[in-house]
């Protein structure tokens, strides 16, 4: 039975690293003029309310988004993410967060197609509601592992891909590698993300060598840690991973990074940005 709600966690450091890397990734892919498709498969609800008992009960916004509010940065990459979530909130209170659906919704074109898939009965619900409207945009009640292997080659020849599993059941590490190598085996030339949680740093050292062994090639890594590697309590860092990244995320996230953990994290939190394999 699937428990992971992303209701009591919206907004936090993790959301920030994950959505600001999604939208520098889609703010390049959508410059040309032709059309994409971008395949999210963990979707989640889309949008939130920070006052609902969930992210009250939690308040990891507070850590998260709440310290960037009243936040200018001298890096153009972070103003306009944090003024991306400000478009989503009527006033100049933070009252909302946007999950990954409405901020690929936000830079989706016309002529682009959007497929949003969620397994947990009530996000699924809540997900449609917050995604009707828009004829090109696809939600499925459906497995995204499989889904986004089933829509591989798409039609448009260009794709983006968002891979963001809750890793409540622990074989999601190895799933997400195993997924990832059948869908560049079918479409090469995509560019995927991939989100993890650090909370067993062993695991996603396992993660990392598995996509250095697979062949495929240029892959980035980002984290941000909003505090050292511990095995006594929980996540303390959380990461994005990017095949086929666009040509300056790099150079962008290099100077962003740093000024997140200042931002962020404890005096032990760290970040890494790293050219995992070569073009």
């Amino acid at each position: 039975m699937l428990s992971y709600r992303h209701s009591f966690h919206a907004g936090n450091p993790a959301d920030v690293l994950k959505h600001l890397v999604l939208a520098q990734v889609l703010q390049y892919q959508t410059i040309k003029d032709k059309p994409l498709d971008y395949i999210d498969t963990h979707s989640g609800a889309g949008f939130f309310e920070l006052s609902s008992s969930d992210a009250q009960k939690t308040q990891e916004y507070k850590d998260g988004i709440a310290k960037l509010w009243q936040h200018t940065s001298e890096h153009a990459a972070l103003n306009d993410y944090i003024e991306l979530i400000k478009s989503f909130n009527e006033s100049d209170d933070l009252a909302f967060y946007p999950g990954s659906p409405k901020i690929a919704e936000h830079y989706l074109r016309r002529q682009d197609k959007g497929w949003f898939f969620e397994l947990h009965p009530r996000d699924l619900v809540l997900l449609e509601e917050n995604m009707q409207g828009k004829r090109s945009i696809r939600v499925r009640g459906e497995n995204g592992f499989a889904g986004l292997i089933a829509l591989l080659p798409p039609a448009s020849r260009r794709a983006c891909v968002l891979i963001d599993p809750p890793y409540e059941i622990k074989d999601d590490y190895d799933t997400v590698i195993s997924t990832l190598t059948k869908a560049h085996q079918r479409f090469a030339t995509g560019t995927y993300m991939i989100w993890y949680p650090v909370v067993d740093r062993e695991r996603i050292n396992n993660m990392e060598q598995g996509l250095i062994d697979s062949g495929m090639r240029n892959i980035q890594l980002f984290e941000l840690g909003t505090e050292a590697d511990t095995d006594v309590h929980g996540m303390t860092a959380s990461g994005m991973i990017v095949i086929n990244p666009p040509w300056k995320l790099k150079q962008t996230m290099d100077n962003v990074l740093p000024e997140l953990v200042k931002l962020l994290s404890k005096p032990s939190g760290f970040y890494r940005s790293e050219q995992l394999v070569d073009e």
